[in-house]
């Protein structure tokens, strides 16, 4: 193929509206020389060897070559040679399809100083369709290279510095979406059967910080060790988290905010597993309220056998009543003064005595209300009867909520009750000789309430018995050796209505007894809202 050698006449014809039907606008040949010359990028005309055949005044001020220099020398002159030999093949293997290729180039300037070209080269081509020359254009990105390679240096250093950090650490934007995380979040998916476990932490950390959340936010400060508890339940113990964040600002890199300037906020969030030291310091609280549970267990016999002890006294003190009240009704001929005189002053030392009694009945718990988890709660009254519950061969089936809301409770009582339940339970399926022995302790939020389930296996109770159960002194409990006061459900029902919850039974639990508790959470309680009957 016959290729025209020669380079392109300044005096040739402009094209006519013929030629191209959608051609512009005759403009004169002048402009488009100009155009050439003065153009603020790099533009060299070779043959199509990639002699020079042309080059613009912009064109020295890269390269460093003048006219003279440049007019008949090929364009490798101005390759640094450490250019990879794929990158020309490429090059070329394009031009040779008389396809346009643009690309970086690592180019020597003439005063032997490397800088990188970005580089467009184009084919020029005849009537006949035949590449006569090669257009080039390139400019100088040094200087954006370097920049460039910076930022990503940075963000490399930034990311390997905080992937290498031994606590979970994200970086977070607005909306809460994951900007950046290290390698010790990754692994708490696994650790926490969880997807995305920000969005748990994010939750629980907006709702206990309430306003305080946005005030810090929008002051760009932080906070520092918010804990945090996770009851995953079934054999997994419950997980601590120490959280810290941070707030800043940084400007908007979107093509949308170039003109105008706008700030994104994001929140760095470090969650600091303290599981470890809470065990620590859980094995310390658990002696503690071992010794604290026998010391209450003691003043709670007390009381239900003072209190039993009043019942039964009041009985007998109920008939002398009703024998002075008959005596008092009959005629006078009828009445023995003597025996009325007898049976006052035996009513006056009965109700003495009830008096003296009544004085003796330990005060309950009058522990101040705090925010209590009921998670933790029931995971340590698990805990403290793990002896009798391995002992009477149950097994447990712990199903928590992880993230449960808090409610405004006292502690002791609230612990003492649902204690009692659960021994209650084992005694029931001692009792029963059941073969299968199971207890299942759910917990869950709903709306503005947490519930609490808990489920045997034992005989159950009859449904005729549901209300008579909370009645004092009233047991379904007998024999085995063991004393049965009446008073563990009476005390529960105590403590429910201090609470403003609500204790039932389940009867369409056919397995065994279902007990299902509500309490109120601690926002509710707040409002001074009663979402339903309690008691």
């Amino acid at each position: 193929m016959k290729k025209d050698q020669s380079a392109p006449s300044l005096e040739q014809k402009e094209p006519s509206v013929h030629e191209d039907a959608h051609h512009a606008p005759k403009l004169p040949y002048g402009l488009f020389a100009e155009t050439v010359r003065q153009a603020p990028i790099a533009i060299a005309i070779t043959d199509d060897k990639a002699n020079i055949i042309y080059i613009n005044k912009a064109y020295t001020d890269i390269t460093g070559y003048t006219l003279k220099e440049s007019i008949g020398r090929n364009q490798s002159m101005l390759s640094d040679k450490r250019t990879p030999r794929n990158v020309y093949e490429e090059l070329w293997s394009k031009l040779s399809e008389q396809i346009p290729w643009r690309g970086l180039l690592l180019n020597r300037h003439n005063d032997g100083h490397p800088y990188l070209a970005d580089l467009t080269i184009a084919p020029i081509l005849n009537l006949q369709g035949e590449t006569t020359h090669y257009i080039g254009m390139h400019r100088d990105t040094t200087e954006v290279y370097q920049l460039q390679q910076q930022v990503v240096d940075q963000k490399l250093l930034i990311e390997m510095v905080v992937d290498s950090m031994p606590v979970p650490t994200i970086l977070l934007d607005e909306k809460g979406r994951i900007v950046l995380d290290n390698q010790a979040y990754k692994k708490l998916d696994s650790d926490l059967g969880l997807r995305e476990p920000s969005k748990m932490f994010m939750q629980i950390l907006r709702e206990d910080m309430g306003e305080e959340w946005e005030r810090l936010k929008s002051k760009n400060l932080g906070f520092t060790n918010r804990e945090v508890r996770y009851d995953r339940g079934g054999r997994h113990g419950p997980r601590w988290f120490a959280c810290s964040g941070t707030w800043f600002s940084r400007d908007d890199a979107s093509v949308d905010a170039f003109f105008k300037q706008s700030a994104n906020t994001y929140l760095l969030l470090t969650l600091n597993d303290v599981t470890q030291q809470k065990k620590i310091e859980a094995d310390i609280r658990f002696n503690a309220l071992k010794a604290l549970m026998a010391e209450e267990e003691k003043i709670q016999s007390l009381r239900e056998t003072l209190l039993g002890a009043m019942h039964h006294i009041q009985g007998p003190i109920n008939l002398l009543n009703a024998a002075k009240t008959l005596l008092e009704r009959r005629g006078g001929e009828r009445q023995n003064p003597a025996l009325l005189d007898i049976l006052e002053q035996i009513l006056v030392a009965g109700e003495d005595s009830l008096d003296r009694l009544k004085q003796c009945i330990p005060e309950a718990d009058g522990t101040a209300m705090r925010m209590v988890n009921l998670n933790q709660i029931l995971h340590e009254c698990i805990v403290l009867l793990t002896q009798r519950l391995l002992a009477a061969g149950v097994v447990i089936d712990w199903q928590p909520t992880p993230i449960l809301p808090t409610v405004m409770g006292m502690e002791n009582r609230l612990r003492a009750m649902f204690k009692q339940i659960i021994e209650n339970a084992i005694d029931a399926m001692n009792q029963s000789g059941a073969q299968k022995r199971e207890l299942r302790i759910s917990t869950w939020p709903d709306e503005e309430l947490v519930n609490v389930c808990i489920e045997d296996t034992g005989p159950g109770i009859p449904e005729n018995l549901y209300v008579k159960v909370f009645e004092p002194f009233f047991s379904t409990k007998s024999g085995g050796g063991r004393h049965h006061s009446g008073m563990g459900l009476t005390m529960a029902q105590e403590v429910i209505n201090q609470h403003l919850g609500l204790i039932r039974f389940d009867p369409t639990y056919q397995q065994g007894c279902r007990v299902h508790i509500q309490l109120q959470t601690n926002a509710q309680q707040h409002s001074g809202n009663r979402p339903y009957a309690y008691g």
